[in-house]
Order: C-alpha cells, then structure tokens, then sequence
C-alpha cells in the first residue's frame, strides 16, 4: 500500500493570504517526480512556478484554473510512490511534511473542506485544522519565498512559455498553441501574445481558418435557415422588435466577480492603509520654465524627491502606529507606481540618492519592463522609503495619492501645463508641473511636510 499527503498551498511571497491558479502542469492520474512542475500560481506580486514536493501519483487537484486557494489550504494530493526519490522530511527548509495520511487501496477522497470567507474556489477551500492530516508547505528544496519564481518555459501541450506569459494569454483570451512564437528555441514571448491579442489572430474559441471548397462540389439541398442565436448585443428582439428599455429603478449589472492577483492585493493593502493613516495633503506647483531641452520629467522629479529628503529627513522615514516609534533612512529607495491592467506595483528604485539622470531612467525603465513581464522579484516591491506616482503622465492636476504605511510621504506628479506668471514688467507664460504631497501626519508635522515641497519645487526651477 502506498502513503496518501497532501501538499497545501504555501506562502508564495511575504505572507500573502491566498494565491489564484493559473494553469496545472499535470491531470489528476498522472505520475509526477519530486521537483517537476506542478501548477503555476498567480499571486499579488507576480506568477510562479510551483514544484512537486512528492514523486508519486496525483491524486487529487483541488481547484480549476481561475480559482482562489488560500495560504494553507490543500492544493493537491498524492499517492507516495516508493520507487521514486523522495525529499526526506524536513530536507533543505527546516520544515516537515508532516505525518502521511492513512493508505487506501483505492483513489482516497480527501476530507471535506468547509466553504472559505473568502470569495474561493467553489468546492475546495481551507480545511478546519483538525482534518489537516499534513501540514506540509514546502515547495521543492527553496529557502525562501523568492526562489519560488523559476521563469522557465515550459513546454506544455506542445507550447513553450514561461508562467507569466500563460497567465497573460489567459487573460487577453488568446489561444497559445495557435500563436506565432518568436522566442529563443520557439518558445512564445509576451511580444507574441500582445501582437495575438491585439490582431485577434489567435482568439479562443475562434474557428480555424475556413477551407475553400472543391469547385466541382455539388451544391448543398435548399434549407430554410434557422435563427441564429447569438451573444452579441442588439436594440432589437428576437422578434426584430424594438427591446423595451428596464423600468425606472431597475439597473442592469454585470455579474461580480472575486477580485485576484494584483488588484485583490491591492484592495486590502489600500483598505488597511485608510485605516490607519492620518493623512494630509500639500498642492502646489513647480515651475520648470528655466528648463533646457533634454530634461526627462521622470529623473528630474526623482531628483527632487532625493533633494528634499535629504533636507527633510522626517519625510523620508517608516512610522510605526503601534509601538509609537520613528525610524529615519540615511539611503532614499522611492517607489515607483506603475500602473498595469492587473492594477497597481509599486516597485522599489534603490538608491536613487546614488543614481544620475541617466541612472534613474535605466533603472525606472528596467522595473517598468520586469513589471509588464511579471518576472520582477517579490522584494523589489517593497522596502521603499518614499514613493512616486507620475499620474499626470495620464491626466490630473493635483491628487491625494495614499500612504502606505510604514511608509511616511508619497508625492504626486499631475500633467503639465503652462500657465500666465506674473515677472518684473509684466506676465510670461511658464510652465509648471502641479505636485502633491500627502503625508502621515502622526508622524511629520505640517511644517516638514511644506518645507519638503518648498526644496522640491527649488530643485525642480533650476535649468538642469
């Protein structure tokens, strides 16, 4: 008889609650070795590559592509085979896989699983503590929840693509054994899949490419043709009569769906963010009429922002609300909000207080591309000192952009414009970039907050 584990779902990242299922590697029945592939997982900070932690047979997976598992939860279970090299328990990270389950002769089914708070798979969420028969939640041989992030491509149904690049094509609806790969040893790229989505050349569900038909084909018997049902939206009944509108009071919605990955992450840290912050905010606007051509509004700003911090240590500093303490950074790291269809990342541009323009742009250009590629590191998006968020590259003047605990400040950058400035002997038109600084005002008094905008506002006025 061969043991029976289970292997639940571990901390992918920082203690992120839950993670949502991207694609698994293998079907229930299928042999898998220790370390091989098993699922690729979406969470708030980017797509990884979950490896078996068992050789054996799966036996059950729990959940379906789209579904949110919690931290802890059963993610799959397996059938020890003995044949098979095995990681001795507790091998490489410390912690155990617990006790096996007892054996069964046929496919076991594995406890009931009471319905999670949260918005998760329908029929497979955490378990009560006293039905866990495993508390295993190693992943491979890692020491860290970083080293979970393997960006290989995988060849799977005949298609090699990295993690990432399969939640992507998930998510744009493109059908990936039918797109064009021009990635090294033909695996497909991101590139690959924009382009698809973009020219609808690789929809799912669409059908192939119709054949010509031999000119010599008899022509098919007269048919009356039947009423084509169809999903797409139309004024008219199925009648062709004009749709009678909904009656006063009535609106209609679409159906609600759980929020996951990135934007899921994003609601709890901006919930507990509201909740703890007294926030403030200072609007001004800097004049940058003085500047010589060539200047990059990216570099400048983060310049300003490393300027006034080192003027105004208080701003660029982490705050503790519970232990009442302060702690002031003699290095400035600035988050860099970067914008994306999944939602927000914020991340960290490290000693940007070290960087020259030519720095600041390569670096902000490297997390933008790791971002849009989810292949950037867990780590990189936190351990800010600072943060940045250039929404007027967008639209908007001014704005109260929230601070992210344990974080002090945030500044906002809305669009440019010029505006009529009064000089000696008259009016001149200058332009000027409209700034926000939203502080927490437990721990920076409005006097900081307002010389920090003062010195990045000087900055901002000089030429170059």
């Amino acid at each position: 008889m061969s043991q029976t584990k289970n292997f639940n779902l571990p901390d992918l990242g920082e203690g992120l609650p839950d993670a949502t299922i991207v694609e698994w590697f293998v079907k229930e029945g299928d042999v898998i070795k220790l370390d091989e592939p098993l699922v690729s997982m979406e969470t708030a900070k980017a797509v990884v590559e979950v490896p078996s932690p068992f050789s054996g047979t799966v036996l059950k997976l729990s959940g379906a592509a789209g579904d949110i598992i919690p931290t802890g939860a059963v993610l799959a279970s397996f059938a020890l085979d003995p044949n098979l090299p095995q990681r001795a328990d507790g091998q490489d990270t410390g912690h155990s896989h617990g006790h096996a389950a007892p054996a069964a002769p046929a496919a076991p089914t594995p406890p009931p699983l009471p319905t999670a708070a949260a918005p998760v798979a329908a029929e497979e969420a955490k378990p009560a503590a006293a039905e866990r028969d495993d508390a295993g939640t190693v992943v491979g041989a890692m020491q860290s929840s970083n080293a979970v992030h393997a960006e290989q491509a995988l060849a799977v149904g005949g298609v090699k693509a990295v993690p990432a690049v399969r939640a992507t094509a998930r998510k744009l609806g493109v059908d990936l054994s039918r797109v064009r790969a021009t990635g090294t040893d033909g695996a497909v790229t991101m590139a690959d899949v924009k382009q698809a989505a973009a020219d609808g050349s690789a929809k799912i569900g669409a059908a192939p490419a119709a054949v010509a038909a031999p000119a010599a084909a008899a022509p098919a018997p007269a048919q009356v043709a039947a009423p084509v049902q169809s999903d797409a939206r139309t004024p008219l009944s199925a009648a062709g009569k004009p749709m009678r509108t909904q009656p006063p009071g009535v609106v209609a919605k679409g159906q609600p769906e759980p929020l996951k990955g990135v934007r899921r992450n994003m609601a709890r840290v901006m919930a507990d963010a509201h909740s703890k912050v007294v926030p403030t905010t200072l609007n001004d606007d800097a004049d940058i009429h003085a500047w010589l051509p060539g200047n990059d509004v990216t570099a400048r700003l983060v310049r300003s922002i490393v300027v006034a911090a080192q003027k105004v240590p208080a701003m660029n500093a982490w705050f503790d609300g519970e232990a009442l303490t302060r702690t002031l950074h003699a290095q400035v790291d600035i988050g860099i909000a970067v914008d994306t269809d999944d939602g927000l990342f914020v991340p960290a541009l490290r000693n940007a207080d070290m960087l020259d323009a030519r720095g600041i742009r390569e670096g902000v250009n490297r997390l933008r591309e790791q971002v849009e590629a989810r292949s950037i590191a867990a780590s990189e998006l936190s351990g800010y000192t600072i943060s940045l968020s250039n929404f007027g590259m967008f639209a908007g003047r001014y704005a109260t952009p929230v601070v992210v605990p344990p974080c002090v400040a945030i500044v906002g950058a809305g669009r440019a414009r010029h505006q009529m400035t009064p000089v000696m002997g008259g009016v001149e038109a200058h332009k000027v970039i409209p700034l926000s600084v939203t502080f927490d005002h437990r721990a920076a008094t409005g006097g900081e907050a307002a010389r920090f905008l003062r010195a990045m506002m000087d900055d901002l006025a000089l030429a170059n």
